[in-house]
């Protein structure tokens, strides 16, 4: 028997530590599965050894097992097999077909954690390097909803809308989801925090109410106001896709096969009838050209098909944010001051009204074409600010919140444009990158506020953007690096001078 030693750090795996003298005993290796025994308990964990965190005769063991093991006092481990899965793995890596038992075995010990960083790593890399075939992306996408909660509505037809990303500033589900609720359809938005970005829809409401609820609940308030805007990872659905999208991240890479599988999961699992997917097209997107926008919409609207969910796609202008901010705060007080009928960017408000009015036409609740039209009425009656009110006080916010109650950061300055002209190029990624400098989305108050759009006439000295943080030091961090390689472009301006004069 070993002693245990607790180490009460939550590691997202099964996890035991043993002393390397302990491992050699047992002919173990680092990275083996061993079977932990305890009085009554037994789970199956990924074995670490050191040589110092824990002695001889124990046997350091991570929160998430030590929960299965009822915080035992002494364990015996024994080796335990390696999961099938893993040689599922290796034939996806040998572009081999998998059956649906196969690609579910794997999906399921991914959401039981039997599978190590190493070897989701190369699941991952493997679905890159060789797509799926349709089949199978359907046997992959049900078994991700499968493997998780799921949430069945009585009332008929549930609405969603998913954004492809790569466009900051999207905030445009502030907007669609209380114009889609006003008009008497149930829309269950789970949404996702930022990982690349300086603010996810789930970061923007976190502004205006609590987004972290189980299945139950969301379906409670969704069925008491009409819609939610939450936080998807708070929840057990399509658990797998939280896990893989961690590999995805750390690996840089977007497998094809598991970017549609993941955004068709999540609608399956929260009961979608109808779905619009936003996809954003052009360069510094995931969808360079409209061709590739419409290779997406065709495999889209199949497996929506094969799932009994209808898709619709609609291919929008990716090369510029969405409104005139990016950061959660900033984002919130725009969408705001929209569904205050005061004015504000057109871009923000013609993408909303065009994507909620598909999905008023795909409820049923307006004819075809008239679906824009509809949603304009929705949001300048002011019933779209009613109903946000209602979710964010469903959500446990303030229900009376207005758009300059919102608080950004205090620490803000200008970056001015060195020349006069035409705005002739724009970054999307640096801008995000400065947002993220000055804070976002951690400190909800900081971004940038781009005061110049692509085609729009600079004079000299005017401001591009302003840059706000809660911390100085992060402010100026982001405005020396915003002077050193600016993020939009006027006609004429000098983009760079050589040598460059290195600062001390």
């Amino acid at each position: 028997m070993l002693l245990v030693r607790p180490f009460d750090i939550e590691i997202g795996q099964h996890k035991v530590m043993l002393n390397i003298v302990d491992a050699r005993e047992r002919g173990l290796n680092p990275g083996d599965r061993v079977r932990v025994r305890a009085k009554g308990a037994a789970t199956t964990a990924l074995l670490d050894t050191t040589t110092q965190m824990v002695k001889p005769g124990e046997i350091g063991i991570f929160t998430e097992a030590l929960k299965d093991l009822n915080n035992p006092v002494d364990v015996d481990i024994l080796p335990a097999p390696r999961p099938a899965s893993i040689c599922h793995i290796k034939s996806l890596m040998d572009n081999e077909k998998l059956s649906e038992d196969q690609i579910r075995t794997i999906v399921q010990d991914i959401v039981d954690n039997n599978l190590s960083d190493i070897e989701l790593a190369a699941y991952v890399t493997a679905s890159y390097i060789h797509n799926m075939p349709s089949e199978e992306v359907v046997w992959l996408t049900k078994a991700m909803i499968e493997t998780g909660e799921r949430i069945h509505f009585d009332t008929h037809p549930v609405m969603d809308k998913h954004s492809i990303g790569g466009v900051p500033g999207n905030k445009v589900s502030l907007l669609i989801v209380p114009i889609v609720a006003a008009a008497g359809l149930l829309i269950p938005k789970t949404s996702s925090r930022a990982i690349t970005g300086a603010g996810g829809t789930a970061d923007l409401m976190e502004v205006l109410a609590p987004v972290e609820f189980s299945a139950a609940e969301i379906k409670e308030i969704t069925e008491k106001v009409g819609g939610v805007i939450v936080w998807g990872g708070a929840t057990n659905i399509a658990p797998a896709d939280d896990k893989l999208i961690k590999a995805e991240y750390a690996l840089s890479i977007d497998p094809y096969s598991q970017m549609l599988a993941s955004i068709m999961a999540k609608k399956g699992a929260v009961g979608a009838d109808a779905v619009v997917v936003d996809m954003p097209v052009g360069p510094g997107t995931k969808l360079p050209t409209a061709d590739d926008g419409r290779t997406l919409a065709k495999d889209l609207i199949d497996l929506g098909d094969k799932l009994g969910i209808r898709v619709e796609c609609a291919m929008t202008f990716g090369g510029s944010p969405v409104g005139r901010t990016i950061g959660p705060a900033l984002e919130v007080r725009e969408a705001l001051t929209l569904l205050e009928n005061k004015p504000g960017p057109n871009s923000l408000r013609e993408k909303s009204l065009s994507l909620a009015g598909i999905l008023l036409e795909m409820g049923g609740v307006a004819g075809r074409g008239e679906g824009y039209a509809a949603a304009e009425e929705i949001l300048s009656s002011g019933k779209a600010h009613a109903k946000l009110m209602e979710i964010i006080a469903a959500q446990g916010g303030n229900p009376n919140v207005k758009s300059e109650d919102i608080v950004i950061g205090e620490n803000c300055e200008e970056i001015l444009a060195p020349a006069g002209g035409y705005v002739v190029a724009f970054y999307n990624k640096r801008l995000v990158e400065l947002a993220r400098m000055a804070g976002a989305p951690s400190d909800q108050k900081a971004g940038v506020i781009i005061h110049k759009k692509m085609g729009e006439r600079v004079k000299k000295g005017e401001p591009l953007i302003t840059i706000c943080s809660s911390s100085d030091w992060e402010l100026d961090s982001a405005v020396r690096d915003a002077k050193r390689s600016m993020p939009i472009v006027v006609e004429g301006m000098l983009l760079e001078r050589y040598p460059r004069i290195t600062e001390l």
